[in-house]
């Protein structure tokens, strides 16, 4: 049975054409895999399917009967379901508080019937894996794993017919991804149609029946899994050819730039020490909770409590200031809440910590500033109306080369890149990796935490893998394999 059918949907903004001619459909117990560049229109669409937009023009038929979707609460009462990739839960509520928040279940009185609203919220944590979890637990204390899976339970409590999950295994580790993808796989056979926005190709192949495609806002085409190869649904997601994904490894030069001794933060970091030379891409590899966040803010001196060293270029760093004025730049794995001001333009995120370099007497000159701005949005192929254009409307993988360019014009010597391809598309992050390799062939030292074994593989030179805040093991690039890594990242095998 055909639960959705969107039809010819455009969608302007400002006489800015963004949605041309989109069809669209899922079935009872079918999971759609939508695929597209960033900025292909994909989160669009599904705005206007969770009433957060209006069409310009074109139908949306549920269940055979012709709908227009108001707002997103009409979106929830028909049964329509959307979890974002950024999470939309309160941490210092209970999970049963957050599941029902607005639709709390209540007494004759008035008064809240938390014994009822519990006793629901169990039984919907049980129904995503998450019987053990007390329904008085706060958001705070849960894992990210364990929240994407409360959304879901949250999405479930609406008794939806359709769900829209947006990139849902972006944060994720290996061992939670499966997770998610079986709960996926159930919910489909119970009768959802699941609409499946993701980045990772391994995980459409795997859990979709059927793709479809948008690029630059236009209907490329909808193909059944089994007749698609990675290949052809990246040919059809960038209409170019990507064979060559990573550029061929820069040779490091001999020169030591950064050494890090016996480095300990308590409760987060043991004992770490290694060493970078410079144009060396050194990658960082470990399991969710490793300690590979933790090292990246200890480097550029964000824990206060440190003991050890860290030296960039034979100088101690023990603040943000100091680690800036020493030549380290941080792109952090969250760009949306630590890398960028969202409500700010593109010109000014670009120019964030560069204010003091470029003032006089406390005075920017405008003139100045847009001409290091623009200069970055063409060397790095922004795509943005122009530099006034709030970061926040831009698609994930330009926001990422904001980031990248802030830290960039303050000359580095060393950049920390956490998680630099996290939720961008394929073809963005082609961008990034010669993005790096331009970096290296310059000189700059590249430290490259990912989560993505096949990008530490195609750009390192050298891996080092991360358990429980220590430095399990480290593999020159001939040596790293997918397999040795996850031995060393999940304790299977020690440095000693």
């Amino acid at each position: 049975m055909e639960l959705l059918r969107m039809k010819n949907i455009t969608k302007s903004f400002n006489h800015i054409q963004v949605l041309r001619g989109i069809n669209f459909s899922v079935n009872e117990g079918e999971i759609v895999a939508l695929l597209g560049e960033n900025g292909a229109g994909k989160s669009t669409l599904m705005k206007i399917l969770a009433g957060v937009h209006q069409p310009t023009s074109g139908q949306i038929i549920l269940e055979g009967q012709e709908v227009e979707i108001q707002n997103p609460k009409h979106s929830q009462s028909l049964n329509i379901s959307i979890i974002h990739q950024e999470f939309n839960l309160l941490k210092d509520l209970s999970v049963a508080e957050n599941i029902f928040l607005g639709r709390e279940w209540t007494k004759t009185k008035g008064l809240i019937d938390w014994k009822t609203m519990k006793k629901e919220t169990a039984k919907l944590l049980g129904k995503v894996g998450l019987e053990f979890i007390s329904p008085d637990q706060l958001i705070s204390e849960c894992s990210i794993a364990q929240r994407q899976l409360i959304e879901i339970a949250k999405a479930l409590s609406f008794e939806a017919k359709i769900l829209i999950m947006d990139e849902p295994s972006a944060t994720l580790n290996n061992a939670d991804t499966d997770k998610l993808l079986r709960l996926m796989e159930s919910l489909k056979e119970q009768g959802m149609g699941i609409i499946f926005i993701t980045h990772r190709l391994e995980e459409v192949t795997r859990v979709a029946d059927r793709v479809v495609v948008l690029r630059d806002g236009e209907y490329i085409g909808s193909e059944y899994i089994e007749n698609l190869t990675k290949e052809d649904m990246v040919s059809m997601m960038v209409g170019r050819d990507l064979s060559n994904l990573f550029p061929e490894k820069s040779k490091p030069q001999t020169e030591e730039v950064l050494e890090v001794n016996d480095l300990l933060v308590k409760g987060k970091l043991h004992h770490v020490s290694f060493r970078m030379k410079k144009g060396e891409v050194l990658g960082v590899a470990g399991l969710m909770g490793s300690g590979k966040t933790e090292l990246s803010k200890a480097l550029f001196g964000l824990y206060a409590n440190k003991q050890g060293s860290v030296k960039m270029l034979g100088k101690e760093i023990v603040s943000p200031k100091g680690a800036i004025d020493a030549g380290i730049a941080l792109v952090t794995d969250d760009r949306k809440d630590e890398g960028l001001i969202l409500d700010l333009s593109v010109f000014e995120n670009l120019l964030l910590p560069f204010y003091r370099r470029v003032s006089q007497g406390g005075v920017i000159k405008r003139k100045v500033t847009s001409s290091i701005a623009d200069n970055w949005i063409k060397k790095l192929k922004i795509k943005t109306p122009g530099s006034d254009a709030e970061v926040g409307q831009l698609s994930g993988g330009n926001q990422q080369k904001v980031v990248l360019g802030k830290w960039l014009q303050m000359d580095p010597k060393l950049i920390i890149l956490n998680e630099p391809t996290r939720g961008i598309d394929i073809g963005a992050k082609q961008e990034i990796y010669r993005i790096v390799h331009d970096l290296t062939e310059q000189g700059i030292s590249v430290l490259l935490i990912s989560s993505e074994m096949p990008e530490l593989l195609g750009m390192a030179n050298r891996i080092l893998v991360m358990n429980e805040g220590e430095v399990a093991g480290e593999l020159t690039g001939e040596e790293a394999t997918q397999e040795r890594i996850f031995k060393y990242a999940s304790g299977g095998v020690t440095n000693a």
